[in-house]
């Protein structure tokens, strides 16, 4: 199985949990740029469950797209636990979803001693639940295998989700 293929499973489980539970799902990514959203629209029929995503790479995009806290990005950075609780929250109320999946962190290349390549914070919203926040160091294993991993982590987080 390639990895491409891998996704795109993990995309249709996700569709068919979604729909099962008549959930609406959208997405607000930074690092990845719209490679979550568009893995789920890459299958025909996902408009039942898709509604949208917010692709917010800048910092800009964040406050003006998805209402991010200046003071939040200022105290902790865009790749923070914090601003991933916040993307998700705010993906939540600029959007008719009942999950919303946020993403942001470094694909690299780069980073720094506290903020390292591979480094990504995941922010998960489902009605009637907490806001689920978390970081997974993926290492500097290339741009776009941080970015691919980081698609497949998210979708799996949905997942996971949507069958408890």
């Amino acid at each position: 199985m390639t990895p491409a293929s891998g996704i795109d499973q993990l995309a249709r489980d996700v569709l068919d949990a979604a729909r099962a539970r008549g959930v609406r799902i959208a997405t607000a990514e930074s690092c990845t740029g719209g490679l979550i959203i568009g893995a789920l629209t890459e299958i025909a029929g996902s408009s039942d469950v898709v509604d949208r995503g917010f692709v917010t790479y800048s910092n800009a995009a964040k406050v003006d797209m998805l209402g991010i806290s200046l003071d939040t990005l200022e105290a902790h950075g865009a790749v923070s636990e914090q601003i991933a609780q916040e993307m998700a929250e705010g993906a939540w109320e600029h959007s008719n979803a009942t999950l919303t999946l946020a993403v942001t962190g470094i694909a690299g290349p780069g980073g720094s001693e506290h903020k390292p390549e591979g480094r990504v914070c995941f922010g998960m919203a489902y009605e009637g639940r907490p806001t689920q926040v978390e970081t997974v160091e993926f290492g500097a294993i290339g741009r776009a295998q941080v970015r691919h991993a980081t698609v497949s982590h998210a979708l799996t987080l949905a997942l996971t989700a949507l069958t408890r």
